[in-house]
């Protein structure tokens, strides 16, 4: 039975097929007979009459060898190894010190490996070839097929190329298809007239419904029962849909979303939190500051309360860090550090207002990219300001968030921030062990007196990149921003 569904260009080639007398048709033959000018059609059209039937194919793989750019400088210039050899064969006594004094350090050193693999050994410093003759020999044959190239592979090269396949930029190897059709009896047998070239409709339009074509139109039709590749469709990067599955979390909570600026000042940076100015971490190794805004205003009141707390604790009970207390300082711009400093503004601007507030965005440190650091990344925070807060309830506040997240063993244990007291360690238990994400406390009467805030302040924070590692398994926190299409398709939803 004549195939009903063949396509304008399979009826052409078979056309022509039956039309010349030939066993076995090649690509060129094809084109010039069917008067097309790209291969893809002729290989598309071959396809379709194999599946009928109506064809058959035979294919050969051929390889090619030809140089590449180091290759074809060691054409012009000589191989390393013949111009060190003929450097050895020129000498009474050559050492290794000689060689080195000969030759640039980038040809010294990958030739003594060379010159080894050829038979020469280093004996008290003194270079020794037992048998010159066979590594003459080898360095023409080398010559001789590095001249002869490019040309098909054959078994007499395998020795050869398996020499320099294994030389950076010496050779390349390129395979080739080379396909041949041959008409089948079932094609044979396909009446001419079935084979004349129609235009064939694969889409319906209102267009084509509103006038009478569809009538005498020939519809290509389609095979329902055949597998379909799966559509890519967009989706959210892993990252945003972790911060949108947090940010979903801390609001079942009844935490409100707090937003803020990157530039801020080094004295709501790190002064208001209480920590000294001398402290490692204001260094330019861990902070960037900024050349513009190089200094922005703070009101003189709020750096005076700072500066009684620093120098001598104020009217807190502390004993402070003691020292003369910059002012200079802290008017410094940054980039912030972390985003403690938006929310301590916002307790600030309502000292007397319980809240619970949350924010996940982005922090800058100058830290040394590697598979665990970067300079900028993401922080989650939670606040919590209200009459009667208690460690108790930042510790089961805590149990909770990591519960919702699919972390139900948490525990904690004591640390040290110099603006929290109490202060804890935040692990959760993952694949067996206990894992450190993040830190929590009470704010200290240091940070909070001098901004007016009466009521205990519960904190903690951590790194979203950490998380996202341990929620997506990596184990190089750069794999989250590169352009990796596959990975990111094969991500789970989060």
């Amino acid at each position: 039975m004549v195939p009903i569904n063949l396509l304008n260009p399979e009826r052409r080639m078979l056309l022509r097929m039956q039309e010349h007398e030939k066993a076995h048709w090649s690509l060129d033959e094809v084109l010039e007979a069917c008067d097309w000018t790209d291969q893809a059609v002729v290989v598309g059209a071959g396809h379709g009459l194999e599946n009928h039937g109506l064809v058959s194919v035979q294919e050969r793989v051929s390889t090619t060898v030809d140089l590449d750019a180091a290759g074809r400088q060691a054409r012009e210039d000589g191989l390393l190894e013949h111009r060190l050899w003929s450097w050895l064969s020129g000498q009474d006594q050559p050492s290794m010190k000689g060689l080195q004094a000969a030759f640039e350090r980038h040809e010294a050193g990958p030739g003594v490996g060379l010159l080894k693999q050829l038979g020469v050994t280093i004996e008290q410093g003194l270079l020794v070839a037992e048998n010159p003759s066979t590594i003459e020999t080898i360095l023409r044959d080398r010559a001789a097929f590095l001249a002869s190239l490019p040309r098909p592979m054959d078994s007499t090269m395998d020795g050869q190329v398996e020499a320099f396949r294994g030389r950076k930029g010496f050779i390349l190897l390129t395979d080739r298809t080379e396909r041949r059709w041959s008409i089948t009896n079932q094609g044979k047998k396909v009446p001419k007239e079935s084979l004349i070239e129609k235009a064939v409709i694969t889409e319906i339009t209102p267009e084509l419904l509103q006038s009478d074509d569809w009538k005498t139109a020939e519809f290509r039709p389609f095979d329902v029962t055949l597998e379909a590749n799966t559509p890519r469709t967009g989706r959210s990067h892993p990252m945003q849909a972790l911060i949108e599955r947090i940010r979903t979390v801390f609001l079942e909570m009844g935490f409100s979303e707090l937003v803020d600026d990157y530039v801020q000042t080094a004295g709501w940076n790190m002064d208001a939190l209480f920590i000294p100015q001398d402290h490692p971490a204001r260094e330019m190794q861990d902070t960037f500051y900024l050349d513009s805004p190089a200094s922005l205003p703070l009101d003189e009141n709020v750096m005076g309360l700072w500066k009684d707390i620093h120098e001598h604790g104020g009217e807190t009970g502390s004993i402070g860090w003691g020292g003369n207390f910059s002012t200079k300082t802290a008017q410094k711009g940054l980039l912030r550090t972390h985003t403690t400093v938006n929310t301590i503004q916002y307790l600030a601007a309502h000292p007397a207002d319980a809240c619970r507030v949350f924010s996940v965005d982005r922090v800058f440190r100058k830290e040394a990219i590697d598979r665990t650091h970067l300079p900028e990344f993401h922080q989650i925070e939670g606040i919590i300001m209200e009459e009667g807060a208690n460690l108790q309830m930042l510790v089961t506040t805590l149990k909770t968030f990591y519960a919702k997240m699919g972390y139900p063993e948490v525990r904690v244990r004591p640390a040290y921030f110099p603006y929290t007291e109490p202060s804890l360690e935040i692990e959760v238990r993952w694949k067996g062990k206990w894992l450190e994400l993040g830190g929590a406390g009470i704010f200290r009467p240091e940070v909070t007196e001098p901004l007016g805030i009466k009521t205990p302040v519960l904190a903690w924070g951590m790194g979203l990149e950490r998380l996202a590692m341990l929620v997506l398994g990596l184990d190089d926190i750069r794999q989250l921003y590169i352009s990796d299409l596959e990975w990111l398709r094969n991500q789970p939803v989060l």
